[in-house]
């Protein structure tokens, strides 16, 4: 192949090391030769690295993105100016069978990218970086409470409290003045029942029932942990939302725009932003976001046939954070979403619900993408919009058809307008 980048490097990335191997023109014209040196991945060694590309006149050095140990090398590098740097898929470049060493797969890489086969990958800005650690993290820790207050209800339930048959959140207001008082030694069910607010008085005679069971010392201890534990999570999770709204600042007005769309709000926003940002023309087109997203069907064919069409692995954070999105979207009345769910549902059956969230879904990426796109708010299509694009005097004649294969003779005309 013609060699298209005069001088590069391809790195190997580890945990300790980096395995660096420059392309270069031979020393008598004739040709092309490589070095290779090993670097440890501390950073005094990694300055080295840098001082030895910038002496090899390097114009492209390519990476894999190994894990997070390629960030360290990364941000050490991308300090210097005068090459470009190109963090590169691993599936994309896989050595070839039978050759698997660091120097061989460091040579291989830099012998992709001096014949120009090589596309680096979307690495975020600092600001986007800072915020994907915030919201994953916080994701982790509302993931963490739900199953701490899941060990509550597993609590009670052990304890004969059946507390949560008969209120909707056992961790409510209320509810957790209950649960408190039956720590403190309250058995007396008539008593803690009194403890209902508001639209819980009601219930008040069945929280009797409900409140009698076998609470033991040993029960006050494990929800005292487990209260603590959720406490502490809250207040972990309140000031990560903090730092999350300070740091979105520069992406406020695109954080406005997306709530705009029905399912989004500024919590899914926030996650948006910190895994593509606001600047859409690092996608060509929607389609390519959904392909980079994980958000549209596979295409695996060959032979004329195809194999598969399961989503290709994407960035698992957007992903699901715009599936908790559609379903949301999908619980709103008179939209263009709602209606699509419903359409979906009809065509997948009834077992086909999950394919139907994930087609919402991807309508909800490609919606992102024009907002951001043309900085506009969103604006609903309706909830008749497949209808008006229906043919209503075929679907007439298809569903007479349907009710006449139950027996029925069917008769229809146009009502009066």
């Amino acid at each position: 192949m013609d060699v298209l980048v005069d001088r590069c490097a391809g790195l190997d990335v580890h945990k300790d090391t980096v395995m660096a191997a420059v392309r270069r023109p031979a020393a008598n014209g004739a040709g092309r030769e490589q070095e290779v040196r090993q670097y440890r991945t501390f950073t005094a060694a990694l300055r080295e690295l840098r001082g030895w590309l910038v002496a090899e006149q390097v114009t492209q050095v390519a990476m894999e993105a190994t894990g997070s140990y390629w960030k360290p090398v990364w941000h050490v590098l991308e300090a210097e100016p005068g090459y470009e740097l190109l963090l590169c898929n691993a599936q994309h470049v896989k050595n070839l069978p039978g050759r698997k060493t660091d120097v061989s797969d460091a040579a291989w890489l830099a012998q992709l990218l001096e014949c120009g086969l090589l596309r680096g990958s979307f690495v975020p800005t600092p600001v986007m970086a800072r915020l994907r650690d915030l919201t994953r993290y916080s994701k982790k820790l509302i993931e963490e409470r739900a199953r701490e207050t899941q060990r509550v209800q597993r609590v009670l339930e052990d304890a004969g409290i059946k507390l949560d048959s008969v209120v909707s959140d056992v961790l409510g207001k209320a509810a957790r003045q209950m649960i408190e008082a039956l720590i403190a030694g309250e058995r007396d069910p008539h008593r803690l029942a009194e403890l209902a607010l508001t639209r819980m008085r009601p219930k008040i005679p069945e929280l009797r029932l409900a409140l009698e069971g076998g609470f033991s010392d040993h029960h006050a201890l494990l929800l005292r942990t487990l209260l603590h534990h959720i406490d502490h999570l809250s207040a972990a999770i309140a000031r990560l939302d903090a730092q999350v709204e300070a740091e979105a600042a520069p992406f406020s007005a695109a954080i406005d725009l997306l709530c705009t769309i029905p399912g989004i709000g500024p919590r899914t926003a926030w996650v948006i932003v910190a895994e593509i940002g606001a600047d859409m023309t690092r996608f060509p087109t929607a389609a390519h976001l959904a392909s980079w997203a994980g958000l549209c069907p596979g295409n695996h064919e060959s032979a004329g046939k195809r194999r598969s069409g399961r989503a290709r692995k994407g960035d698992a954070a957007l992903r699901t954070a715009l599936v908790e999105a559609a379903w949301a979207a999908t619980r709103t009345r008179n939209t263009y979403l709602g209606a699509q769910y419903q359409r979906f549902r009809r065509r997948f059956g009834s077992k086909g619900e999950a394919k139907a969230i994930f087609a919402v879904a991807h309508t909800m990426l490609v919606i992102v993408w024009h907002v951001l796109a043309q900085q506009r708010p969103y604006t609903d299509l309706g909830v008749d919009y497949f209808t008006q694009r229906t043919d209503t005097e075929a679907h007439a004649r298809r569903l007479a058809r349907q009710i006449e294969k139950l027996g029925y003779t069917v008769t229809y005309q146009p009502s009066a307008a």
